[in-house]
């Protein structure tokens, strides 16, 4: 792939590589095809791997002349990523690649998102593993699958076969920042029995659009609206005023990303418009004021009946108690770093699907206990409304180590090729490094760093090109130290 549009930039190789993984399909669940093209990759380079039953991916590689008795090391990241698109965008990410240009600043796909989360790791992988010239220790490249929605393939892989005890994670998107520690998680699940009959009666349709979204760990304290919980607020003012009888309802659909729009459809008794529009545009003001959110649009209108079927004002109205019931964003902030989320949750998707109500959400804390407890909050309050509760993907807090040997040599080399000291911090969202760790006999030594990143998750999604360079030799510098 010699011609591709990114063929004008460097490091070339590792544009090379990223661009080639941003013409494969490798959205979540749908890695099949990424993961065959890393085991191809593999092949052509006279490199043993294995490909496990989930698509995870091992590469090794020996060390170059005079480091091959040196302490291997792990370089490991994530093959999926989180597909957002915006309305209008064709692309079809079970099969389409993605329209991708640059701006001689950032990288960016036309209408969706880049998926530099991890994309960027994966390439950085190949190229380092292409190369004949860059001095390293062995190798041992690990790819993992379903990251983005609960750490899937890092939770089933198998790192038995493993010498490394140094792990350098690439999936972090701030250049000179060293993430050493994360929160745990866990996807939560709500199901609601949404039995539907032939109602008659006004349609509304009501939308909550403009929101901008992002991710559910990294920018969970951005003061960023929840489209759904947003349009709990507006059934629950608008129930006040007349009988509803809801008829559909679709929010987000990732539960680490903070969805952006909601739209419902509700029969509406004695409706009154005019009041509906009122309660609609107070609430936008409100959020815009509440949020930092200042494009918030909310908006109501009359349509024609959609089918006839609805849930009855009763089980409508139990809905829309349990939706503005259920905790959501930022519940505690860490009492010892300061700035630091502790526990948090997302309610990232909210949606009717034939006769059940089906809600997902992302729960994440650095206190295990604090965890644990909010997970049992949502399932209290499902169940006092006649929901059932179940969790998946649970993953451990990855601690933060005293000794770090990984840790003092990246941090003499980037003092060495910036001239500066890097920040060394733990964050919110949720990384593969203490769910590998826990896989290894003794731990692993792990540090992750990445490139400037922007709007990770949404289609504004951007990434810095001279970053993508910088941080590609210091790389190679921790290498060459190591």
């Amino acid at each position: 792939m010699n011609n591709h549009p990114l063929s004008d930039l460097q490091p070339a190789s590792v544009m090379r590589y990223f661009a080639e993984i941003c013409a494969i399909p490798h959205g979540s669940r749908n890695t099949k095809q990424i993961s065959d093209y890393l085991v191809e990759f593999a092949k052509s380079h006279g490199l043993r791997y294995r490909q496990d039953e989930l698509n995870n991916v091992i590469i090794w590689k020996d060390g170059t002349a005079g480091y091959e008795d040196h302490a291997p090391i792990i370089i490991q990241g994530h093959m999926d990523m989180v597909c957002e698109k915006d309305e209008d965008c064709p692309i079809n990410f079970e099969t389409d690649g993605l329209d991708l240009t640059h701006d001689e600043t950032h990288i960016f796909a036309r209408g969706t998102t880049l998926g530099g989360d991890d994309g960027i790791a994966v390439a950085y992988g190949l190229a380092l593993l292409d190369a004949t010239d860059i001095p390293h220790p062995p190798v041992e490249l690990v790819i993992t699958v379903d990251e983005e929605i609960g750490l899937l393939g890092a939770n089933g892989i198998d790192l038995s076969d493993l010498k490394g005890r140094m792990l350098i994670n690439i999936d972090s998107e701030d250049e000179g920042i060293f993430t050493v520690s994360c929160a745990g998680g866990s996807t939560a699940h709500v199901n609601l029995k949404a039995e539907r009959k032939t109602v008659y009666g006004p349609c509304l349709l009501l939308e909550v659009d403009g929101l901008q979204g992002g991710h559910s760990g990294a920018e969970i304290h951005k003061n960023r609206a929840n489209a759904n919980k947003v349009m709990a607020e507006l059934l629950r003012r608008i129930q006040e005023k007349m009988p509803l009888c809801l008829v559909s309802f679709g929010g987000g659909s990732k539960d680490n990303a903070i969805p952006r729009t909601c739209r419902a459809n509700v029969v509406a008794m004695s409706l009154d418009l005019a009041a509906v529009n009122t309660i609609a545009q107070e609430l936008q003001a409100e959020g815009r004021a509440m949020y930092n959110d200042p494009e918030l649009v909310i908006r109501a209108q009359e349509v024609e009946a959609m089918g006839g079927l609805a849930m009855n004002v009763e089980d409508t109205r139990n809905f829309i108690s349990l939706l503005c019931s259920l905790p959501n964003g930022i519940q505690a902030m860490s009492s010892h770093i300061e700035g630091l989320v502790q526990t948090s949750l997302n309610m990232g998707i909210a949606r009717l699907e034939g006769e059940e109500i089906m809600l997902t959400f992302s729960v994440r804390s650095s206190v295990n206990q604090e965890k644990f407890d909010l997970l049992n909050l949502v399932r209290t309050t499902a169940e006092n409304h006649g929901a059932v509760f179940s969790q998946m993907g649970a993953y451990p807090a990855w601690e933060y180590r005293e000794e770090s040997h990984l840790r003092d040599v990246m941090i003499e080399a980037y003092r060495a090729q910036y001239n500066a000291e890097p920040k060394v911090e733990a964050i919110h969202a949720g990384l593969e490094c203490g769910l590998l760790g826990d896989k290894v006999p003794g731990g692993l030594d792990c540090v992750s760093i990445g490139p400037d990143m922007q709007d990770i998750h949404t289609s504004r999604e951007k990434l810095n090109i001279a970053s993508v360079e910088r941080t590609w030799n210091f790389l190679l510098e921790v290498l060459k130290r190591l």
